[in-house]
């Protein structure tokens, strides 16, 4: 049986909303300070422009830069907010840069998406962003991604919570957190 690495994880966080104090940014920090056995960062991608065909090759810097850092990474974790139930335009368009292969030139090269382990989870309203966890699990799988703790941990937000601006998660969902990262170091 082979050895298991004692290399640290590279562990790629996604937040979905790009508001610096965001519920889902509050939650991928809470979840960034379960993994005490990885390397954590987040990616910028503020300066991916739209997802348009004609800027596909030769490829952008924003969008080179982007796909570097997912393809450096052993796990990404997606935080998605939930809007009009779905995930943010956003975020869907970053997912569109990435799902795109790797190599403009090699139209069957696979993305850097392709077989990539991800998680997912999500903070909103009473639904606890459990639509666009379950859209995205959906596109996630469309991607040939490889999910990991179905559709995640999702927080509900309520009424105190966008009063404060502050992310109060329950104890269960804490929890349920708790157990999504100790899923994560566990591989």
């Amino acid at each position: 049986m082979p050895e298991k690495s004692n290399a640290r994880k590279k562990v790629l966080f996604i937040v979905g909303s790009l508001r610096k104090g965001s519920f889902n940014r509050q939650l991928a920090d809470k979840a960034a300070a379960l993994l005490s056995d990885c390397d954590v960062s987040f990616l910028d991608y503020r300066d991916v422009p739209f997802m348009d065909q004609d800027l596909e090759d030769p490829v952008l810097p924003a969008v080179a830069r982007v796909r570097g850092e997912v393809a450096a990474a052993d796990l990404v974790w997606i935080f998605t907010p939930e809007y009009n139930h779905s995930y943010p335009g956003v975020l869907k368009n970053l997912l569109d840069w990435l799902s795109r292969p790797a190599d403009p030139a090699d139209r069957k090269s696979p993305s850097v998406l392709r077989g990539k382990p991800v998680m997912m989870s999500g903070a909103a309203g009473q639904s606890a962003a459990l639509h666009s966890r379950t859209k995205l699990m959906e596109l996630a799988s469309l991607m040939g991604m490889e999910l990991l703790h179905g559709t995640g941990t999702g927080v509900v937000l309520g009424r105190e919570a966008f009063m404060s601006g502050l992310l109060t998660p329950t104890p269960e969902e804490e929890q349920e957190l708790s157990a999504q990262a100790a899923e994560l170091e566990r591989l």
